[in-house]
């Protein structure tokens, strides 16, 4: 069964439409790019995948047990969260919150878990460092080992290298290809058809309506590319 299955979504704020007519399933190993225009409603599914708000209309079905807090998130950032004065380890640690239950402090197994992540993002000799004296890409590795601690199977990014110059965006590109690879499920908020194309197994292209859910080969050869490719409005 599929991770995720969205039936005849529609989608937006206090009743008013944005995007209507979403439907695509994610499976186990897929890498998912979510493209379209400014407004289309890219990050307002994210929120609804993750159960932070509801759909106007439609269904999700989680599958395999998946459950939307085991889903890990890295949204995009504020200014204000990126003078964030807390420890990267802190930050990391805080990602296995939803494992502790009732428990007011994280046990053995969650600090395990942290540790393992930091040395996967190579930033554990950072663990004591504080997150705002960080680079924009060291913050999103710790962002990204704090979304590692919630899941081992699901991965959602919305718009992960936003403010990242060229070689730092390739290598975060990487590290993402990298996670799919060993098994991780990717679902992706991007503005960059370039790397969408380049990395994702499937895109989902939303406008005030879905206009292509497929595999990337076959987007490729889509209008919905060819508008988007040259400018066009995909609101239409």
């Amino acid at each position: 069964m599929a991770y995720i299955k969205c039936e005849e979504l529609t989608l937006g704020y206090d009743g008013k439409a944005v995007t209507k007519h979403i439907n695509f399933e994610v499976n186990k190993g897929d890498y998912l790019c979510i493209v379209g225009e400014n407004g289309a409603g890219k990050s307002t599914l994210m929120k609804t995948l993750l159960g932070l708000q509801k759909p106007i209309e439609g269904e999700i079905v989680h599958g395999d047990g998946i459950k939307p807090y085991e889903i890990g998130y890295l949204p995009q950032q504020t200014v204000v969260q990126k003078d964030f004065p807390a420890s990267v380890y802190e930050i990391v640690l805080s990602g296995n919150l939803a494992k502790c239950g009732f428990r007011p402090f994280y046990g053995k197994e969650e600090k395990k878990i942290a540790k393992e992540n930091m040395k996967k993002m190579d930033i554990w000799d950072l663990r004591k460092k504080c997150y705002r004296n960080l680079s924009g890409g060291q913050q999103q590795r710790v962002l990204l080992a704090r979304a590692l601690c919630a899941t081992t199977n699901i991965l959602l990014l919305d718009e992960p290298v936003s403010g990242l110059d060229p070689k730092v965006t390739a290598e975060f590109y990487q590290l993402i290809c990298d996670l799919n690879q060993s098994g991780v499920t990717i679902i992706m908020v991007s503005h960059d058809i370039y790397a969408a194309t380049k990395y994702a197994s499937h895109i989902l292209h939303v406008g005030r309506k879905q206009l292509f859910f497929g595999k990337t080969s076959d987007y490729l050869g889509s209008e919905a590319y060819k508008l988007f490719g040259h400018g066009g409005d995909d609101d239409e």
